[in-house]
């Protein structure tokens, strides 16, 4: 019988680590791969095809909503459990619309992780009872931004990333596998998009739109 394939995508080893540990005494279960940001788990889960990915949100260079949505598009099958530090309405509601079948707290996941990924090996769902919570209480109360983020691209909200983490547009387009004209184009967009007129309020944005954690 084949073993369920999981890939770990934190950028903490520590984090990851533990993950593993908690992961591999499983009977079934083999942790495939570990990724250390998000443009890595995009590659690995296209190398590797795991059949879970326990995915952090906030990681470096593409944060784990936009690189479960790529890998979602290439490979609708893979289940995707979200890991987060912080509990956020607009996190858990961005989760389910991208996908993901479970989400909890990184501070749960000694006591949450192994259910959660049974569940979901199920073809069930599993999100921490907070998560839950805030994903209701979310439908009460609708964020004022939600409309313009969606103005964004997919790959507008790449570029944002890594504007906000201090890429140069040079930097961008070479980790995006894009010419630098074509990135300095998508900034351009961006900022006309949004109305903006500086780096400080571009870092601002992504900060407010959960691109980038502080």
């Amino acid at each position: 019988m084949t073993n369920f394939r999981i890939l770990i995508a934190d950028d903490h080893e520590l984090v990851r680590k533990g993950l593993r540990s908690l992961l591999q005494e499983h009977p079934g279960w083999e942790v495939c791969g570990e990724a250390a940001d998000g443009l890595e788990t995009v590659r690995k889960a296209e190398e590797l095809l795991p059949d879970l990915i326990a995915l952090d949100v906030a990681m470096p260079n593409l944060n784990g909503l936009e690189a479960a949505r790529i890998v979602l598009q290439k490979n609708s099958k893979v289940k995707i459990l979200f890991l987060t530090m912080y509990e956020s309405e607009q996190v858990v509601r961005e989760a389910t619309q991208v996908g993901a079948k479970g989400l909890i707290l990184k501070s749960d996941a000694a006591r949450d992780l192994v259910s959660a990924v049974e569940d979901l090996q199920r073809n069930s769902t599993f999100f921490t009872s907070r998560a839950l919570q805030s994903s209701i209480d979310l439908d009460l109360r609708r964020q004022p931004r939600a409309f313009i983020k969606q103005t964004l691209t997919p790959r507008e909200r790449q570029v944002v990333q890594l504007l906000a983490e201090g890429k140069s547009t040079k930097e961008a387009a070479a980790m995006l596998g894009v010419s630098v004209k074509t990135a300095e184009t998508h900034r351009s967009n961006i900022m006309r998009k949004l109305d903006l007129h500086s780096a400080g309020e571009l870092v601002l944005y992504a900060v407010r739109n959960n691109l980038i954690q502080i």
